[in-house]
Parts: C-alpha cells; sequence; structure tokens
C-alpha cells in the first residue's frame, strides 16, 4: 500500500519540495537506476536485506571490541581479573554470531525470514550486562572520588563501556522490532545519535588531555556535533526526502573525519622516535593515543546510515 511522505523539516515550501520528488523516487531506487537493474538484482539477498546488514555490524564491531578492551585494559597490566571478563565475552560471543550470521545469510531471500531468537537474545542481554557493569565498575574511577575537570579528563572513560550495551541493542531491536515497520529505522538512527554523543563527549575529554595542543584536534569534536544535530532531528522529528539526503552528507563527512583522525594518529607515532621497532610500537600502541579512536566516527556513520535507508526507503515508498 502506498504510503505518504511525511512533510519535511523546512517549513514553508516543504510540501512542494515533497509533491516534486516523488517523481525522482527514493534514494534507493536512484541507486539501484544507476547500478542497474540487473547489476543489483544479481546481489545476494543477504546484500540488500538491511537486517542482515546490521546483524553484520554487530558481529564485526563486538569482534573488534576484544581488541579494543583488551588494549585499554593492557594499560594497567589487567590489575583487576574482572577486566578480562568483556574482553571473554566479545571474543565469546562474536564467534556465536558468526554462526546466527552464516544461518541468516543462507535464509536470506526465504520467505518468511526469521533471525535465530534464543542465541541472539543471550547474546544481546549478556552484551547489555556486560556494558553496564563495566559503567558501574567506572564509577568508582578517580572522577567520582574528587568530582573535579581534571580528573574527568585523566581517569578510565566511564563512558566507553556502554559500546557493549549500544550493541546489545541493536540484537534486541533486531529480533523485536517487525522489519517492515518504519519503526526499525528510526531505531537504528536512534542508537547511532547515541554513539555519537558518547564520540562527541570522548573526542573532548581525549584531546583535552594535552590542551588541544594542535588546532586540527577540535576536528573530531566540531564534526560529532554536526552529526548529533542532524541524527537528533531525523530520529525525533518528520525528516524530509532532502533533509535525510543532508544526514547522508554528513555521514560521509564523519566517514571522512574518521579516516583522517586514524591518520594523524598512525602519523604521530611514525615521527615519534619511541614508536620504532616492535618494542616500541607495542608500548606506543599501549600507552599512547588510542590508534582506532577516530575510526569510530566512520564505524557509527555507516550505522546510521543503514538507518537512514530504511527511513527514506519506508516513509517515501514510491
Amino acid at each position: 500500500m502506498r504510503q505518504r511522505p511525511r512533510e519535511p523539516v523546512g517549513g514553508r515550501g516543504a510540501g512542494r519540495e515533497g509533491a516534486g520528488d516523488r517523481s525522482r523516487g527514493t534514494i534507493g531506487s536512484r541507486f539501484r537506476h544507476r547500478l542497474g537493474a540487473s547489476a543489483w538484482s544479481r546481489l545476494p539477498p543477504w546484500a540488500r536485506d538491511r537486517r542482515v546488514l546490521l546483524e553484520g555490524f554487530v558481529l564485526s564491531n563486538l569482534a573488534f571490541l576484544a581488541l579494543d578492551v583488551y588494549i585499554a585494559h593492557a594499560v594497567n597490566d589487567f590489575r583487576d581479573p574482572l577486566e578480562w571478563l568483556p574482553v571473554a565475552f566479545a571474543a565469546l560471543g562474536s564467534a556465536a554470531l558468526v554462526v546466527l550470521f552464516a544461518v541468516r545469510v543462507a535464509r536470506s531471500g526465504v520467505s518468511p525470514v526469521r533471525l535465530p531468537r534464543l542465541p541472539g537474545f543471550l547474546v544481546g542481554w549478556g552484551s547489555i550486562l556486560v556494558g553496564v557493569g563495566g559503567l558501574l565498575l567506572h564509577l568508582e574511577s578517580r572522577f567520582f572520588r574528587e568530582l573535579t575537570l581534571e580528573s574527568l579528563v585523566y581517569s578510565a572513560p566511564f563512558a566507553a563501556p556502554l559500546a557493549f550495551a549500544g550493541l546489545g541493542l541493536l540484537l534486541l531491536l533486531n529480533r523485536m522490532v517487525a522489519p517492515e515497520s518504519e519503526d526499525w529505522g528510526r531505531w537504528v538512527v536512534l542508537l547511532a545519535l547515541g554513539g555519537f554523543i558518547g564520540n562527541f563527549a570522548l573526542s573532548l575529554a581525549d584531546h583535552a588531555q594535552n590542551g588541544f595542543f594542535f588546532a586540527r584536534e577540535w576536528i573530531a569534536v566540531v564534526a560529532a556535533a554536526f552529526a548529533v544535530a542532524f541524527l537528533a532531528l531525523a530520529a525525533f522529528g518528520r525528516p524530509g526526502r532532502r533533509f535525510l539526503l543532508w544526514c547522508h552528507a554528513v555521514m560521509n563527512l564523519q566517514i571522512l573525519v574518521g579516516l583522517l583522525g586514524f591518520w594523524y594518529h598512525v602519523a604521530a607515532r611514525l615521527g615519534d622516535e619511541s614508536g620504532l621497532g616492535a618494542e616500541g610500537w607495542t608500548r606506543e600502541l599501549v600507552f599512547g593515543a588510542p590508534l582506532f579512536a577516530p575510526l569510530l566516527f566512520a564505524d557509527l556513520a555507516l550505522l546510521a546510515a543503514l538507518g537512514l535507508w530504511d527511513l527514506q526507503a519506508k516513509t517515501f515508498t514510491a
């Protein structure tokens, strides 16, 4: 059944804009037109299934968290045995999701399609518990004993464990929200918004450690602020097609910012003599500026783009 497009953000002229855009088709339809109908149809069914892509996103991120948390906790040589828990969970959880993802890919294109529910629920709720538990443990950091700006900047990032909680919520979303519902894409955008809010806070706190010695360190803060503003309107407002296109452009900018930041972090090590040699690189990887942190911009942008794609396709069905 054809669904009327919602009134776009932008006020006056919005109705004319929406009426004119109907003849031009959706983002997905224009992309399929440029790619070619035959080429699009030759793509495997799982590559056109947003639920499968979201499952793959969670799988890859949970697997990467095993390495990321290991590096973060290696700073104090795993002083508390509990610090091994998120590493072990990320490794075991991602291994379980590999099996679920393989099953999901094998069943893509088959109607009706169902995700394996129980294992996904177990990994999802377990990830949420690990994230909330890590948050509570980080609450015992120096900041919550001294309550100073200095302690906030130099203490353990108490919001970092919530990355586990976000991935768990995505797994639950993929199983509890109907795939044909417009709420699916809106929830994905909302969770990506939460990630960018955390990314804004972490970028601000991490770069404050050296007092923003390089002016380029403000790029991450400003870029994250733009992402928060645009995704907030997309998640809570009634965005029009043109605004969603702007959101996609802002997400493309986030990918560029992430790659640029990754290069800056690598270049800082290449220019540091202490980073030469295997031992020096290992020391820099553990104690230096977080090498992979800027890539979170690109990661969250891909998640947001997936939600925006779904929102666009279901809100403006041609």
